[in-house]
């Protein structure tokens, strides 16, 4: 065996921040310039077998019946697959996750995201398809620095964390790219702390989650859309917005008009049910609502629509505005495609979007972005600044460059991916004054002494520059 125990143990139980060192491709440590070790660890297969240009060699147990090392004689680098046998599932041939060291998160972008200016990090933190070496998969990467160890759990592994375990980089970014997998793919973070607790995660750049009450992200693909609105966008470039006159028709999706559960979407979507209090409604999908709810608004003389909150949310009667999924259009319509298209219909017949934006808190399911890696990282840790108590949520930590450039990102993400037209934020009051519904003696001043949220005012200040600059 060439793996040292100590590394077998860490790799065992979930405690490696480095995965990479011990799994993979590598030179034998004792014949490296001709001979190279495959070392594999698959609780979901009974034998593993590289394959190898034609050529199998059949992996050896080592110090577990799950952990496998084959010799091969040939240097290194050379490409490679796997056969697995028996275990969970059905014998299989796959791409090593551990034979692609060399993934697409840079340092640059690194150093952006730690001084919290990096305006497309949605880019590259999330799950993305990506071809990498000529082998399509998907590429996973999320922020979490406190975590002892994060996986990824998929349908693609048995929701099993053992398998996928990623790598962690500065500034406390675990990524990995998983051969095979594609869009559709429904996914979750597992998440251990310090003190080997476990938190299931859905994915805060995730851009699609299952329907409530389910909370599985899902691997959405946004390049494939063809957008239809190239003169509306030239004429609001070429128009200055100031000058025009406004009219808003402000509208919840999800209350605005109803179906019946008995009569399902013409568009293939699931009809979801819209409420207890109203039994056998259905929610209109993104797509009927552009043919129903656009005209609609045409007729009356309107401008613009103002969506209340689409961002993902798991409780209804928040109508959206106890956010979990700020990348993530909300499933009840949906898809993110469908989305597109209510806005490009909405732009083919003269009509302006705003969305409503909720930067001001977020609630506590488990599923979501409160105590995320195990500490309060995207929250204040202290009660007087991090809680809303009145509302039952958590406030951002906007002194935390990582959590601006979450939030100044995402602002720019629903103009950049669905064209939007205008944001309105809201509670603003509750981010402007830390005494915002909080008694005497259950605040903190500022430094000067003062109620005003001074980083919550900066963080006003960023995405209005890099909008007025973009836009």
């Amino acid at each position: 065996m060439t793996l040292a125990a100590a590394h077998l143990d860490l790799l065992l139980a979930n405690a490696l921040e480095n995965p990479y060192t011990v799994l993979g491709l590598h030179p034998h440590p004792e014949q490296s310039g001709n001979r190279a070790i495959v070392r594999v660890y698959r609780p979901d297969a009974d034998a593993v077998a590289v394959l190898v240009d034609g050529e199998t060699y059949l992996a050896q147990p080592v110090g577990h019946p799950h952990v496998f090392e084959a010799e091969v004689p040939r240097p290194v680098p050379f490409a490679y697959e796997l056969q697995l046998t028996g275990g969970r599932g059905s014998d299989r041939v796959i791409h090593d996750p551990y034979g692609f060291p060399e993934l697409p998160l840079t340092e640059f972008d690194r150093h952006l995201f730690g001084e919290g200016t990096h305006y497309q990090i949605y880019e590259k933190l999330g799950a993305h398809p990506i071809t990498v070496e000529g082998v399509a998969g998907v590429y996973f990467a999320v922020w979490a620095p406190n975590a002892r160890n994060v996986s990824v759990l998929s349908d693609w592994n048995g929701w099993d964390g053992r398998i996928h375990q990623m790598r962690k980089g500065p500034p406390g970014i675990w990524e990995i790219f998983v051969p095979g997998a594609s869009a559709g793919l429904h996914y979750k973070y597992e998440i251990k702390n310090h003190s080997g607790h476990i938190y299931e995660k859905t994915d805060p750049y995730g851009f699609q989650q299952e329907i409530r009450p389910k909370t599985a992200s899902i691997v959405a693909d946004l390049r494939n859309y063809t957008w239809q609105d190239q003169d509306w966008l030239a004429q609001r470039a070429a128009t200055n917005p100031l000058t025009q006159p406004i009219s808003v028709y402000e509208v919840h999706l999800g209350s605005w008009l109803h179906d019946g559960m008995d009569n399902p979407p013409a568009d293939g979507y699931p009809a979801v049910a819209a409420a207890d209090l109203k039994p056998g409604a259905r929610f209109l999908t993104y797509r009927e609502l552009a043919d129903k709810l656009i005209p609609y608004v045409k007729e009356l003389g309107f401008t613009h629509l103002e969506l209340l909150p689409v961002a993902e949310h798991p409780y209804d009667g928040s109508w959206g505005y106890q956010v979990v999924g700020f990348y993530a259009v909300t499933s009840r319509y949906g898809t993110p495609e469908d989305f597109m298209y209510f806005v490009d219909r909405c732009h083919q017949a003269g009509l302006g979007v705003i969305i409503d934006w909720v930067p001001g808190h977020f609630p506590r399911d488990g599923h979501g972005l409160a105590f995320f890696d195990g500490t309060h990282l995207y929250e204040y840790a202290d009660p007087r600044i991090g809680e809303h108590k009145q509302w039952g949520t958590l406030v951002f930590n906007y002194s935390r460059h990582e959590v601006k450039n979450f939030l100044i990102a995402n602002v720019l993400f629903w103009f950049e991916k669905f064209h939007i037209d205008g944001i309105r934020v809201d509670a603003v009051a509750s981010m402007l004054y830390l005494d915002y519904l909080r008694p005497t003696g259950e605040w903190l001043p500022n430094k000067y002494g003062g109620r005003g949220h001074l980083a919550a005012i900066e963080l006003f200040r960023h995405p209005h520059s890099v909008l007025f600059e973009k836009y």
